[in-house]
């Protein structure tokens, strides 16, 4: 495998529970279902981009608590490089995951190691020795900005998923990383409600391409005065949509690192959002590449 994804994100355990509807404010609802899976927006878009077909280094943190040895055991198991994954004196972070009858969700997240570490020497030159960098807003912000500075300067292509949804300073859209916002997200960086009006901003700032992800009707691709829509893949079943936002990303970044063009890559990641929805977890449904292809192939 030629494709080098280096990922720099959270990892995550997920507490689920599954329920005949979701609550609404300050209400209990009785009746769920609950589940203990491994996650992270980091570790996922890992798991993603390595079924893909990508070898994958991590660069993350754990707790020192069988949280953690369980999520960095589950890496090594997808064969993903865990060297750049460090133990720290905090908990392994967790979210607390509410899914509904269709596949919606409720997230709450607790960080706990994924905020409080920075990158080294070695973190450095394994971003630096990668075909695409891939981060996301689940990590501190010194860390996303180091990453993608790290990758600006040895010719790595970037992508920062900007997703939980919060502002982009001007230094990262000054560095032009790939930015995957959904439709929430993207109002949320720019500071405007009108998503039409969002992206034309968030477009005249930024000095690269952005892909606004879309769910099932597929994702945009604006950059410069260009908009380009791209359809999504009827989904063959809906169970839990918890992890189709991280293997759009994973399997954007490998598609990307195999040298395919950003729509290609797009069009693929597309295909295999559409097959990660039909299995409960965020990670359980992400397909392998036979599938995506076959899936693009349909």
């Amino acid at each position: 495998m030629s494709e080098r994804v280096c990922i720099v994100g959270s990892i995550n355990i997920d507490l689920v529970v599954v329920a005949d509807r979701l609550p609404h404010p300050g209400e209990t609802v009785l009746g769920g279902r609950f589940s203990v899976h491994d996650g992270g927006k980091g570790a996922n878009q890992a798991v993603a981009a390595a079924r893909a077909g990508a070898t994958v280094s991590m660069i993350g943190a754990v707790g020192p608590d069988e949280f953690g040895r369980r999520a960095v055991a589950a890496l090594e198991a997808e064969g993903i490089d865990v060297s750049g994954v460090r133990r720290l004196d905090e908990p392994t972070g967790v979210a607390i995951i509410a899914v509904g009858p269709r596949g919606e969700n409720q997230i709450v997240v607790a960080p706990g190691a994924n905020g409080a570490f920075t990158l080294d020497d070695t973190d450095l030159e394994r971003i630096s020795g990668s075909d695409v960098l891939l981060t996301n807003h689940e990590v501190p912000n010194a860390v996303i900005v180091s990453a993608l500075r790290a990758a600006a300067e040895a010719g790595v292509r970037p992508i920062l998923n900007p997703a939980p949804a919060r502002g982009i300073p001007a230094e990262v859209l000054h560095l032009g990383p790939i930015l995957t916002p959904n439709e929430h997200e993207l109002v949320v960086a720019i500071g405007n409600d009108e998503t039409e009006a969002a992206l034309d901003e968030l477009t005249a700032r930024h000095a690269g391409p952005i892909i606004v992800t879309q769910g099932p009707a597929g994702a945009l691709l604006a950059e410069a005065d260009l908009r380009e829509r791209f359809p999504g893949f009827p989904a063959p079943q809906v169970v839990d949509t918890t992890g189709a936002g991280d293997t759009f990303n994973g399997v954007l970044a490998t598609w990307l690192a195999g040298g395919a063009s950003l729509e290609a890559a797009i069009v693929a990641a597309n295909a295999a959002a559409s097959l990660s929805v039909g299995a409960a977890g965020a990670r359980e449904g992400m397909p392998r590449r036979e599938a995506i292809e076959d899936r693009i192939g349909s």
